[in-house]
């Protein structure tokens, strides 16, 4: 059997209830640019693209249940870990949380493989998190 690869993920695309707030969110708190809205009969979607080059769409539906509050309790998406390389840039997102009114954890150490983060909810209460995984990283 042919060995079939991927070198990343291209995309992640995240439910929300108020299109326009959510944008906003991530644009202020986590310095996302909007790339380009794409609007039709069953949803509209905002795709997003931060200076590290990683790209969410952020959708809104139109059904029934999509103003329904996120929850990692049903099947579907836990969270969302943005990786950083360093303590020190650990140190500045805990800050710029705090600075735009974003309740967080703080810098944690989670159990049993000793990585560093720090988790905070989106206004739709999905839960992201700032996640320095290399346990020896520089500034750890």
């Amino acid at each position: 059997m042919a060995v079939a690869g991927f070198s990343g993920i291209h995309h992640i695309a995240l439910n929300v209830r108020d299109l326009d707030a959510s944008v906003r969110w991530y644009s202020e708190v986590l310095d996302f640019s909007p790339l380009f809205r794409w609007d039709t009969d069953s949803f509209d979607r905002q795709l997003m693209r931060h200076p590290s080059g990683v790209v969410i769409g952020l959708t809104t539906h139109r059904h029934a249940d999509a103003g329904a509050e996120f929850s990692e309790r049903r099947t579907g998406l836990d969270h969302l870990a943005f990786a950083v390389r360093t303590r020190a840039e650990l140190e500045a997102w805990a800050s710029r949380l705090t600075d735009a009114g974003v309740a967080h954890s703080g810098i944690t150490v989670t159990p049993p493989m000793d990585f560093t983060l720090i988790a905070f909810r989106d206004p739709d209460n999905i839960q992201l998190e700032m996640y320095l995984a290399e346990k020896n990283a520089p500034d750890r």
